[in-house]
């Protein structure tokens, strides 16, 4: 055991056989001070960790001491052995001394054979590295070298070996373990280096390769132009091209005249490239060929069946398209791309109910080619009608690409999320869509790239939107609007089973004999699981259930699954949803409301509480002016109208504040007057708001209920809520005829004209409120 002076250095890891400089600061002048006054001359370098002390250094002697070219302090250390880093003692000078016990090479003390072979083999290795490098000197300094420990350690100098790795070979006492980890490691640094090689080389060949096929090229375009034969290889013919298309009269005259100019032109000129694209392009385009539409009504609505459930409204519509056309062909009155003849369809609803996969259904039913068009996003006019031919890399706009990859000029064309479309400086897309989805004018479609008349009024147009607000008045004009409210319960257990189950069991590869859902269990997921105008989180869950059970089956743990609703816990968790009305309403001056988001309807709580302080009206929730205003009105109403409400007025003139939960999400809407005048009936009575209902509509100053829109959506939200009574405006009776039966029969439908009426049914009676008062206590 030896007692030497410690410097630790951070950016180098010293191994025996190197000779390193090394800067000195405060610490390692101290260390190299002690060192030189001690008796042998030597000191301990070691790795400085960040995390632990080092386990192993290595004793060095100072070759000399100076400074470095830029003026700093310096010395050359000479690593001679290994040693084993024991505890600190006590010693003389500023350094810090440590016990350091010098390592053995070998287990017995002697070179072994093994360290020999292993010794040889490296050898082998690092003179390949070298070579590599052209580094002939270090070649013969390497071969010089026998002493297997000496070899090893060599491996201190590769700069292929990081820091992590020579730590470990400093930390490793024993030659033939050094050895085969440094064998190890040359051999991967070898093999990713040939690889590297290889990968250089063949990117030169490819380049020198693509250089010389340039070069050939222009010499052959610069013979052909010597000899007078006009086009170089590889260009068609466009005029025969363009005398033997299908074209119309007017596309085919202005083809011609391009044609021309590409003849009068040289190949230098730079519209050449341009001219022939615009070519290619009105060539593509289909523009005499069209589909035979089906004429069977009966079987078209047969397929509109097959791939959808519900949705009466508009498969109603398509089948009324289909029936006029089949008159018409009857009568011969049907003219290919006659002016009109085309449809343009809005379908609106909340996501997942089944607006985009409708498209493909009817192209199927009309038997016509079919093609998406997806809009979200979109904020440049030129997508919509095409860029300026003259610009760099401009392409026609997105209808014409459309009716190009469709191949005909009457397909079922669906643009998806009409209502996403942005503007901003480069123009406006949805201005753009008018004369796109107008019938009166779309015959005479003209794209900015094209410049020529394009007939679209054979083709159906399908837009889908999520909310009909965001999309502007003139464009929602020239489309026929059908709403898609969202799916009942029992609605969703039949799509369930009859569409999302069978597309999930074939695509997680199981069959009905290996997995059985029971609609108990479909049921349970559309109540307590979900909580969707649509069926996606449905389908998501329907399809963790069967990878559950698909894995069970792979295991070997079941044989046969059957997905029950006291199986659903095990397979996709608990149920996410639990009704809470009557929990958020046992207080006084909390009511129940009905919305409709982007997402279909919804629940609403609004809350409305009391405090000392100056009389005014406070407002939370993220709230747009008009449902501000609404709070303004309900407070005005109650506070005129005290005594025929049976309230105590001077809760009214604290400090009222109305809150409306999900403070995140923006919320604002013409129907939460009648919920507000509720609330603060409720607050200023001491009366809570029974917990069962729910109510819609806007209110006026005189106590007016106001209509509403969106009533399906929000009776469709009632339901899943677990409500049971509703309050609705009276204006809105008509709405009632597009409300599924079911839904009416689960609910207590009251129509309302005066707010009063709300009030007094919505309250819980005096002495059902006293008794409750008295159980609570109790």
């Amino acid at each position: 055991m030896e007692k030497l002076p410690v410097l630790f250095v951070s950016d180098v890891v010293i191994l025996p056989g190197m000779v390193v400089p090394i800067a000195l600061d405060e610490a390692a002048q101290a260390a190299v001070d002690a060192a030189r006054a001690s008796s042998d001359g030597k000191l301990l370098v070691a790795p400085r960790l960040e995390d632990r002390y080092a386990s192993y250094g290595a004793i060095a002697s100072i070759d000399r001491v100076g400074r470095f070219s830029g003026g700093g302090p310096a010395a050359v250390l000479r690593a001679e052995r290994r040693a084993r880093i024991g505890s600190g003692v006590t010693g003389p000078g500023a350094a810090l001394w440590v016990e350091a016990e010098p390592a053995e090479d070998y287990p017995g003390g002697a070179v072994t054979a093994r360290a020999k072979e292993l010794a040889d083999e490296y050898k082998r290795l690092v003179v390949a590295v070298l070579q590599r490098r052209e580094a002939w000197q270090v070649i013969d300094q390497v071969q010089r070298l026998t002493d297997p420990g000496e070899i090893a350690d060599t491996a201190g100098y590769a700069p292929y070996l990081g820091d992590d790795r020579k730590r470990e070979l400093l930390e490793t006492a024993y030659v033939e373990e050094r050895l085969e980890k440094v064998i190890d490691w040359t051999k991967e640094y070898l093999a990713e280096a040939e690889l590297t090689d290889k990968i250089s080389e063949d990117v030169r060949e490819g380049m020198e390769k693509s250089q010389r096929e340039f070069l050939l090229r222009q010499q052959l375009a610069a013979i052909r132009k010597e000899l007078g034969e006009g086009e170089p290889e590889g260009a068609d013919d466009y005029r025969s091209r363009v005398e033997s298309a299908d074209l119309p009269d007017h596309v085919r005259e202005a083809a011609l005249r391009e044609v021309d100019k590409l003849e009068r032109g040289s190949e230098q000129n730079p519209e050449t490239a341009w001219i022939r694209t615009w070519l290619d392009t009105v060539l593509e385009l289909p523009w005499n060929v069209t589909t035979q539409d089906s004429t069977d009504v009966a079987a078209a609505r047969a397929v509109l069946d097959a791939d959808h459930h519900g949705l009466d409204e508009v498969k109603e519509r398509i089948v009324e398209y289909l029936a006029v056309r089949a008159r018409r062909a009857e009568r011969g009155l049907q003219v290919i791309g006659g002016r009109g003849s085309g449809a343009v369809i809005l379908l609106a609803g909340p996501p997942g109910v089944g607006k985009t996969s409708l498209g493909e259904s009817v192209a199927r039913a009309l038997g016509r080619k079919f093609v998406r068009v997806a809009l979200g996003g979109v904020r440049d006019e030129a997508e919509i009608r095409g860029h300026r031919r003259t610009y760099v890399g401009a392409l026609p706009g997105r209808i014409v690409r459309a009716i190009k990859e469709a191949g005909s000029m009457n397909p079922v064309v669906l643009l998806d999320e009409v209502d996403k479309v942005g503007a901003d400086y480069r123009g406006d897309p949805a201005a753009a869509l008018l004369e796109v989805l107008d019938p009166a004018q779309n015959h005479t479609f003209r794209d900015h790239y094209l410049e020529l008349d394009l007939d679209l009024s054979d083709a159906v147009f399908i837009a889908t939107a999520n909310v009909v607000e965001t999309i502007p008045s003139a464009l929602l004009d020239r489309m026929e609007l059908v709403t898609i409210d969202g799916y009942t319960e029992d609605d969703k257990v039949a799509i369930a089973r009859d569409f999302l189950l069978p597309r999930q069991l074939e695509r997680a590869a199981l069959t009905a004999d290996e997995v059985s859902v029971s609609d108990d269990a479909l049921r349970e997921l559309a109540a307590n699981y979900t909580r969707e105008a649509g069926v996606r989180q449905l389908e998501r869950l329907i399809a963790k259930a069967l990878r559950k059970a698909a894995t069970l089956l792979a295991t070997g743990e079941a044989t046969h699954v059957d997905v029950g609703a006291d199986q659903l816990k095990d397979l996709v968790g608990r149920a996410r949803f639990t009704p809470e009305s009557a929990e958020r309403t046992s207080l006084p001056g909390v009511a129940t409301g009905l919305a409709v988001t982007g997402l279909g309807g919804d629940v609403l709580f609004i809350e409305a509480s009391a405090a000392e302080g100056q009389q005014g009206l406070t407002i939370t929730g993220q709230l747009g002016e008009v449902m501000k205003e609404s709070a303004q009105i309900a407070l005005s109403f109650v506070r005129s109208h005290a005594e025929e409400l049976g309230v105590d007025r001077s809760v009214l003139d604290k400090a009222i504040h109305v809150h409306v939960p999900a403070g995140a999400v923006p919320k604002d809407g013409p129907s939460a007057g009648i919920t507000m005048v509720t609330a603060l009936t409720s607050l200023a009575s001491g009366r809570p708001v029974r917990s069962e209902v729910g109510m819609t509509g806007e209110v006026s100053l005189s106590g007016r209920v106001l209509p509403i829109g969106g009533l399906k959506q929000k009776l469709l939200a009632a339901q899943r809520a677990g409500l049971t009574e509703v309050f609705v405006p009276q204006r809105n009776e008509p709405d009632l005829d597009d409300v599924p039966a079911e839904v009416k029969d689960s609910l207590t439908i009251n129509l309302v004209g005066d707010v009063r009426d709300v009030v007094r049914g919505a309250l819980t009676a005096v002495d059902q409120e006293s008794h409750g008062n008295g159980a609570h206590a109790a």
